[in-house]
């Protein structure tokens, strides 16, 4: 028998996870509105733990232009919010011709309730070719409160 002692995988290497686009580099983002100190950056980016926020109240919509067709096999959606108990909607769809159609990828609620219940991450694995937009919209509180949209994190890859 023949055999090689091996030095064992480094952990940084297992946990690096996917590629996640540099959507910085690759689209341009168009947002409904955005709170001072919680730009859309800090929730695309990952530098700021504060996320993205809605300057208003109501339904709010993040969509992502990117200068190239891109090919999306996973799609990581982080929302938080530990103050309000509400019924947030999202939709999420993506455009094959520049955002002139889209084509719904999902539509899912959410019930926060703090303490408790104040995370929901959202990880869909999709196969989608030349993806020209990918919109979210965001109903904070399907029962008409004053809650604000908001969005930890977008990752795409």
């Amino acid at each position: 028998m023949r055999k090689r002692q091996i030095s064992p995988t480094p952990a940084t290497v297992l946990s690096s996870g996917p590629a996640w686009l540099d959507v910085e580099r690759i689209a341009l983002v168009e947002v409904t509105s955005e709170e001072d100190g919680y730009p859309i950056e800090s929730a695309l980016i990952g530098e700021e733990n504060r996320g993205w926020r809605a300057a208003n109240s109501g339904t709010q919509t993040i969509r992502l232009i990117f200068e190239e067709p891109q090919k999306l096999r996973r799609i990581w959606l982080v929302f938080e919010d530990s103050e309000n108990a509400r019924t947030q909607e999202f939709v999420l769809r993506w455009s094959p011709d520049s955002g002139n159609s889209f084509r719904e990828i999902v539509r899912q609620q959410w019930n926060f309730s703090p303490p408790d219940s104040v995370r929901e991450i959202e990880d869909y694995a999709v196969e989608l070719s030349a993806v020209t937009a990918l919109e979210l919209i965001i109903v904070p509180d399907k029962n008409g409160g004053a809650a604000r949209a908001s969005l930890a994190s977008l990752r795409l890859a």
